[in-house]
């Protein structure tokens, strides 16, 4: 192992030029420090047309503000809520992928990276660090990275799977101590909680669970108490899942792939999350490649892959990166979760939603938002919750379709979308069996 040398942030950004093209470690693991040091070289104009690239980041991104223009430009893979306005302004733009192909992108040459920046433990004995919360894309970064900066905290946690790097793998070394960026969990309204009852009725005992960050994936997750055998495979997991590992109920012992094994590629939550994965051989940190591998994905039986929509219309094409014209997210890791949940034995694909926005609009809609985006197309959708009830769509006609979506529609708008399909599908229509 070779020997480490602690630079200032400010030292090491100075390998950054005109032209390069930067990844930065994700979520949590976001490296601020070296973000506003590289911020500081923007403001006194050190350089130009500088690329960044990187999924989702917590915390401040200033690098996507108008001031910079011209100096830096973002290319995110998922459109997060601290880029949001810089993107629909057009400051920020953004690269449609699914998560499980944004490591293809990076070792494949698409995307050739110039500075990767990271966060990592400290090293251990046997001479290596670790990503921590997140591996991602980030882990193909540093593989091909001319120059690898780490900043070395001892508030990372030392995940196993892909997380462990060597550090002679690292070029450049910083110091910093600071917590990493934590999340608190989204309060669950009632409508949450009837959400979150009818999905918890479709996970069987021994399935193996993916789900999201948020209040629905929350009150699935407080409903789950009486299963039995339950796993975990998802691209990320958050502190809902932690009360059912106390309990027993996450215990992964029906897996055929990573038996016993807590799966994800990243994380967000609490310092309690963070403490959990840390020295935890029962995790696995791993490849986005492997966590959203479809192939991968579908070994395992039973796999229950719950996510969430913007806008769903009545055929069933489901949109879940934009409004309208407007980028709000991304694509990120839904289809690879449908596809590999449909491909599981026993596997159940589920789209959760409230029927209807904070500001009572109908988020099941005649026909999508025009310039909104189709993420999952109508061959992909199974299993479609909202406060309303389930339907499974899975082999039903178009018609059929149309029936069961609006039947799980708010009441409010139910009479507008039966009227669209009557003019849609023409006469027939009413006569197509109503049943769930």
């Amino acid at each position: 192992m070779k020997s480490i040398k602690f630079i200032s942030a400010a030292e090491a950004v100075k390998v950054v030029k005109s032209n390069d093209r930067i990844h930065l470690h994700s979520v949590a693991a976001t490296p601020h420090l070296l973000v506003n040091a590289l911020c500081e070289r923007g403001r006194n104009k050190e350089f130009r047309n500088v690329r960044l690239q990187h999924l989702h980041t917590e915390g401040p991104a200033p690098y996507a503000n108008q001031e910079f223009e011209g100096i830096f430009q973002l290319e995110s893979f998922f459109v997060g809520h601290n880029v949001r306005k810089q993107t629909q302004a057009g400051y920020a733009d953004y690269i449609p992928v699914f998560l499980q192909e944004t490591q293809r992108l990076i070792r494949e040459g698409y995307l050739k990276v110039n500075v990767a920046m990271i966060q990592v433990s400290p090293p251990d004995k046997h001479g290596f660090v670790s990503l921590g919360t997140s591996v991602d894309a980030t882990l193909a970064a540093v593989e091909t990275a001319d120059t690898v900066i780490a900043i070395v905290n001892p508030n990372v946690p030392r995940s196993f799977g892909d997380a462990l790097i060597r550090v002679d793998d690292i070029d450049l070394f910083v110091e910093d101590n600071s917590p990493l960026v934590v999340a608190e969990p989204a309060p669950i309204s009632e409508i949450d909680r009837k959400i979150g009852r009818y999905v918890a009725e479709l996970v069987e005992d021994g399935a193996t669970l993916q789900m999201g960050i948020g209040a629905i994936p929350n009150a699935v997750l407080a409903m789950l108490d009486n299963h039995k055998d339950l796993g975990v495979h998802s691209e990320m997991f958050s502190d809902g899942i932690l009360p059912l590992v106390e309990k027993g109920v996450v215990n992964g012992r029906n897996k055929v792939l990573d038996k016993g094994k807590m799966v994800a590629t990243f994380l967000m939550g609490s310092t309690k999350l963070y403490d959990f994965i840390d020295d935890n051989p029962a995790v696995a940190m791993m490849d986005v490649q492997y966590t959203n591998g479809v192939n991968i994905i579908a070994t395992n039986p039973k796999v229950t892959a719950i996510n969430s929509a913007l806008q769903v219309d009545i055929t069933g094409q489901v949109c879940a990166d934009s409004l309208g014209t407007k980028f709000y997210s991304g694509v990120g890791g839904q289809i690879d979760f449908l596809r590999g949940a449909s491909l599981s034995k026993g596997g159940k694909p589920i789209i959760a939603m409230p029927s209807i926005t904070d500001k009572g609009i109908s988020k099941i809609a005649p026909i999508l938002t025009p310039g909104a985006g189709v993420v999952s197309t109508r061959a992909n959708i199974h299993w479609l919750v909202t406060e309303f009830g389930a339907v499974n769509l899975y082999g039903r006609t178009l018609q059929d379709r149309a029936k069961l979506i609006i039947s799980i529609a708010h009441p409010s708008a139910q009479e507008e979308l039966d009227k669209a399909a009557f003019e849609r599908f023409g006469p027939h229509y009413h006569f197509v069996w109503d049943e769930k």
